[in-house]
């Protein structure tokens, strides 16, 4: 587990025995395919390291209508917010697979942040930028019609975590239509019509969760 802490880039800057030290205080915990992690309104007691699997974080109207605000790979990190302020959850949480992750308590995170300034720095950093998203995510649904909505997430995740693969990258995109539709404010055969058209025109290829992107610069 201390190698998979070195991997990360909120715990990756920090010393091997910084790592040893918040592994062996990290809690294994393992997700079955929709179970729930957290409530939003629960208390934010632990943030957590994704060890293997995928977890999607998500809001509810109380109609019952869901919207995926980004979902979470191996060597990632969520649950930052609520441990820093103490406030209740923002959203939820659900393992899109079976999943394990690490939970990391309030109390150690902040024991370990007072003595290294650089992790502390770098959770706030990690906050901000999941602040500078929903920002973008909001006005994506503002001033974006769903094809571009839709394009535009493609090409976010395939910076973020595509495999190169002789030119084209290959993006799994780990949830199905559905999720990918809550994370576009549409519907499942809206996004799947969007996914054809962008198919139509070359830019991509769809196998399964998986999509291959022949032209990122189309799609941007």
């Amino acid at each position: 587990m201390a190698s998979l802490l070195g991997r990360t880039r909120l715990f990756g800057t920090l010393h091997h025995n910084v790592h040893a030290s918040l592994a062996r205080l990290a809690v294994p915990r393992t997700y079955d395919k929709g179970q729930m992690i957290f409530f939003e309104g629960d208390a934010g007691d632990s943030m957590y390291v994704v060890a293997d699997g995928s977890v999607k974080l998500f809001l509810n109207s109380i109609e019952g209508d869901e919207v995926v605000l980004v979902t979470v790979q191996p060597t990632e990190t969520f649950g930052e917010l609520a441990v820093l302020d103490g406030a209740p959850r923002s959203a939820s949480a659900a393992a899109l697979e079976q999943t394990t992750l690490l939970a990391i308590s309030r109390t150690t995170l902040l024991d370990v942040m007072s003595d290294h300034r650089e992790l502390g720095e770098r959770v706030l950093s990690s906050v901000g930028g999941l602040l500078r998203r929903l920002t973008e995510q909001t006005a994506d649904l503002v001033f974006l019609d769903l094809p571009g909505r839709v394009a535009k997430l493609l090409a976010r995740i395939a910076m973020e975590r595509g495999n190169d693969d002789g030119g084209d990258i290959v993006v799994d995109l780990g949830v199905t239509q559905s999720d990918l539709a809550r994370m576009v404010g549409g519907s499942r055969q809206s996004v799947n019509q969007a996914l054809k058209d962008l198919e139509r025109t070359g830019a991509i290829t769809l196998d399964g969760h998986c999509v291959r992107i022949h032209h990122l610069e189309r799609l941007r």
